[in-house]
């Protein structure tokens, strides 16, 4: 007795190495194994990328494994279904039929299922006289079988690398944030180290990230930014046992010595905290003979010529709105807070504070760590001990002094000194105080 089940049309398909090595691993099944059919079937969901199959060919496979009645699979037993392909489409959602024949050649090549054509190339069962089939034709399940423990290490090996790879980017997540957080505190609590230098080495690890990464390539990326966690981290620490022995020394500006001569942070010994961007403190302490009209803008943009790098597509600065934005720039490049700059403000007064910001900038790689030396200024100011004007002219003595020792601008650095100097002298009942006379008239070596 013959039951004519499908309608496939009878035609010529290629045999692929891929198909005889799935029969011969489906002869190879032990007949005493069993398997739960829908658990190897999560196997190979898991494993899909390594076995080259695709998200509609595991829908089809799904469909047909549903055509086999029972749940457990046996090495023993006739793991043939044929069903026709109406039925396939039905069960796989509307596939249409060229999709439905693309996606069973996929399933076939990947060695997960196996055609057993009739002569005439359609599916059918034979049964006998008492129901039960003699011979199928359709397609062979016995790879989900025969290969139930190579998906079972194909999907554990996937689920590991799922798992490293999640792992790494939680590190890198972590990372991320708190070399953030610690750089935000450091500047906030006046941590004596180059934070600007910090910020941009921390962007620069960021920067390789790309958009679609390999695990190797954000475990590299990983080891960069936990060796910058770790410097961070030992500048911080190092900084809290120094205020333990003198409670002193963070208010006084001292600073502590990095014992990496390679770190990313800079020591701070030296004239950074005794001269204020090039001016004497004790200039700046006497400020009561100081004029009290403010500061030209054109003065300051000559002895700060550095803000105008600062400035979108080159422009120049024409007004103090135009200043005071670019010193919104400037800060943050600098590594200063925005509490620092807001306690400043506050102090100094918005104008002054961003000429203090403008001074510091042009001076920026004399100071290692520009938050701290703002907030000693910032204190100054809150006592009355602190002036922009000493900063000013410092700052151009600097530039003829840089100007005769090249011997080019020497002529132009000197009538911005002298109109400076005119500034100072024309404030009417003004009593200058010598150390800004000192500051302005007496020569210097080598003038």
């Amino acid at each position: 007795m013959e039951t004519n089940i499908a309608t496939t049309p009878f035609g010529r398909r290629p045999m692929t190495l891929g198909m005889i090595s799935s029969q011969v691993t489906a002869r190879a099944v032990p007949r005493d194994a069993t398997v739960h059919k829908w658990h190897v079937f999560q196997d190979i969901k898991d494993a899909r990328i390594a076995l080259g199959a695709t998200d509609r060919a595991l829908a089809i496979l799904d469909a047909l494994l549903s055509f086999h009645p029972d749940t457990a699979l046996y090495g023993d037993s006739e793991l043939i279904v044929w069903p026709s392909n109406e039925q396939l489409i039905r069960r796989a959602n509307g596939m249409p039929p060229t999709t439905l024949r693309r996606h069973l050649a996929v399933l076939v090549e990947c060695g997960l299922i196996i055609r057993r054509d009739s002569p005439n190339g359609k599916r059918f069962a034979r049964k006998g006289q008492g129901g039960e089939i003699e011979q199928a034709y359709g397609f062979d399940i016995s790879p989900i079988v025969a290969r139930a423990e190579e998906f079972k290490n194909l999907a554990e090996a996937v689920r590991s690398e799922k798992k490293a790879f999640r792992l790494v980017k939680e590190r890198l997540t972590i990372c991320r944030r708190d070399i953030v957080k610690m750089i935000d505190a450091g500047i906030e609590e006046g941590v004596p180290a180059n934070w600007g230098r910090v910020q941009q080495a921390y962007q620069a690890i960021v920067g390789q990230i790309p958009r679609t990464a390999t695990r190797q390539t954000l475990e590299a990326i990983a080891e960069e930014l936990e060796g910058l966690w770790t410097e961070v981290r030992e500048a911080l620490e190092s900084f809290l046992k120094t205020r333990k022995v003198d409670a002193n020394e963070s208010r006084n500006g001292r600073h502590i010595q990095n014992s990496k001569p390679d770190s990313k942070f800079e020591s701070e010994s030296g004239s950074g905290d005794k001269d204020e961007a090039g001016g004497n403190v004790a200039d700046t302490d006497n400020v009561r003979s100081l004029p009290k009209r403010e500061l030209p803008l054109g003065i300051v943009l000559d002895a700060c010529p550095n803000m105008l790098w600062l400035v979108k597509g080159g422009g120049g600065i024409r007004n103090w709105r135009e200043f005071l934005a670019a010193a919104e720039v400037a800060r943050p490049s600098m590594g200063v807070s925005p509490s620092a700059w807001e306690e400043a403000r506050t102090a100094m007064g918005e104008q002054k504070a961003a000429i203090t910001i403008a001074a510091i900038y042009q001076r920026q790689d004399q100071i290692n760590s520009a938050g701290g030396y703002l907030r000693s200024l910032t204190d100054r100011a809150k006592v009355g001990k602190f002036s922009v004007w000493p900063m000013v002219m410092a700052l151009l003595r600097a530039k003829l002094d840089a100007s005769k020792a090249t011997g080019n601008g020497a002529e132009a650095a000197a009538v911005d000194l002298e109109t400076a100097g005119k500034v100072v002298r024309t404030e009417s009942r003004l009593e200058i105080s010598d150390a800004l006379r000192r500051s302005l008239d007496k020569p210097r070596r080598g003038s």
